[in-house]
């Protein structure tokens, strides 16, 4: 399904002109035009689906070895000493446009890029029960 009023489906289409680095029939890796770094790459799915909450395994599976294909490239291109992954689900979790995609964010040291958290106190016994919770919906 492509849905008209997506920004990223009208960018997979070719409707909107964007610096491609790889396509297939099924994605599209683009320079994101804010980038966080030189080189922050997106990968798009060519099919609309929101999150990753739509998303199929399959498609999942598949999109992650198109990005090892992209990052590789994009590390020797730029030199990178690192990279992030980031994929974001929800605006809460930082997500802006409703079409899921995948960051390739190029990392060097000292580069000013904040990906980080306060870690939360955990308690191993309340750990075990939230596994055990969460596993038995799989």
């Amino acid at each position: 399904m492509i849905k008209d009023d997506c920004i990223f489906c009208k960018i997979a289409k070719g409707d909107i002109p964007s610096a491609t680095i790889y396509e297939t029939g099924d994605f599209k890796c683009i320079l994101d035009v804010a980038p966080a770094n030189k080189g922050h790459a997106l990968i798009i799915t060519k099919e609309h689906y929101d999150n990753i909450f739509q998303l199929d395994a399959e498609t999942a599976a598949k999109i992650f070895s198109f990005a090892t294909v992209a990052a590789k490239a994009i590390k020797e291109e730029t030199g990178c000493e690192g990279m992030n992954v980031l994929q974001n689900n929800g605006a809460v979790a930082g997500q802006t446009v409703n079409h899921f995609h995948l960051h390739l964010v190029p990392r060097n040291t000292g580069d000013g890029v904040n990906m980080s958290w306060a870690p939360k106190e955990t308690v191993a016994e309340e750990q075990q029960t939230l596994a055990k919770a969460i596993k038995s919906r799989i």
